[in-house]
């Protein structure tokens, strides 16, 4: 049977979540909350970070906040899977091996069956692999000797890539950073939070965390059907999305534009955003907030435009502003 959520109860679920997070990793509010915005939008994110800057502690924290009930008991909480040059899609998927026992053959379950993946260092793998494991983010599912294998209502994918090192790596075409609702490039952390990693030692803050602090699947279930229900998105809002993609596409600093799949996947995060600010309606400030990070790794420079950062805001500022003169309010 399925669980019934209001929008107080589903805020209040994203806050514990953010609390347990928060306790896990110092000094990332802010990546904190954009995973917390793309697990209950459905969608699947991209971080470039530097090693060491606690990507795994943060996958690993997310996937053991959640509490399987009513799913699939085979499903891990959380599986972390190391891509390199070598690796086979099999590896990740998972496949049909000989029973001697029964004769017969069974498939066996690949890492990406689990509630959170940490796909570390996607770029390190060859493009056969890559788009294994795309093709699960889209479709839910793997598909194995020409049979279809259902992932988990909850599959959400942390994929990393180094910033730096570039050697030996298969740099994601946009077609399939398409698929990943945000990109979010991590820095490292203040000096105060820093030095509150180095204090806590030898004791992880991670085994600290409450339990009372955990999340059932069940309940993150109920939050997406909140957004889906009960959080507004005023015509403007949408009018506002496919004006600034128009003005993206013919910047000429831009050789191509965003795509409507991007648009489309953009509402339920700006949903998830006002769920967690505690409004039952899509404000301006949450597509202010938002715009980066769903539109940076989908647009491609012209010759000599280094950043794009200036290029989406723009487009984005007459779109906030004219949003802000409204009332988008129920």
């Amino acid at each position: 049977m399925s669980l019934t959520y209001d929008l107080n109860q589903a805020q209040a679920l994203a806050e514990r979540l953010r609390t347990r997070l928060a306790i896990a990793v110092r000094g990332r509010d802010e990546v904190i909350e954009l995973l917390i915005v793309a697990l209950l939008a459905d969608g699947h994110v991209l971080l470039e970070d530097f090693p060491g800057s606690g990507k795994t502690t943060l996958a690993r924290a997310l996937g053991e906040a959640i509490i399987t009930d009513g799913g699939d008991e085979r499903i891990a909480a959380f599986r972390r899977i190391q891509f390199t040059p070598d690796l086979l899609p099999s590896d990740v998927t998972g496949t049909t091996v000989f029973e001697p026992h029964s004769g017969g053959f069974n498939f066996r379950r690949g890492p990406v069956f689990a509630h959170v993946v940490l796909a570390d260092e996607i770029n390190r793998t060859s493009p056969k692999v890559q788009a294994a494991m795309l093709e699960a983010m889209a479709e839910k599912q793997v598909t194995i000797d020409d049979t279809s294998h259902a992932l988990d209502e909850l599959f959400f994918v942390i994929a990393t890539q180094n910033p730096l090192d570039l050697a030996g790596t298969y740099p994601l075409p946009r077609p399939q950073l398409d698929r990943f609702l945000f990109k979010i490039r991590m820095t490292h952390i203040a000096r105060q939070h820093e030095l509150a990693v180095l204090t806590d030692y030898p004791m992880p803050r991670l085994e600290r965390a409450a339990e009372h602090l955990g999340v059932k699947r069940s309940e993150l279930l109920a939050a997406r059907t909140v957004l889906r229900e009960q959080i507004a998105i005023h015509p403007a809002v949408r009018e506002a999305l496919v004006d600034l993609a128009t003005a993206l596409r013919s910047d000429q600093r831009l050789v191509s534009g965003v795509s409507t799949r991007s648009l489309v996947l953009m509402l339920p995060a700006l949903q998830a955003r006002a769920l967690i600010r505690g409004r039952d309606y899509v404000s301006p400030e949450d597509v202010g907030a938002l715009a980066q990070h769903v539109f940076q790794h989908r647009v491609e420079p012209a010759p000599g435009v280094d950043d794009v950062g200036p290029v989406i805001r723009d487009a984005l500022v007459p779109q906030v502003e004219r949003l802000a003169r409204m009332s988008l309010t129920r």
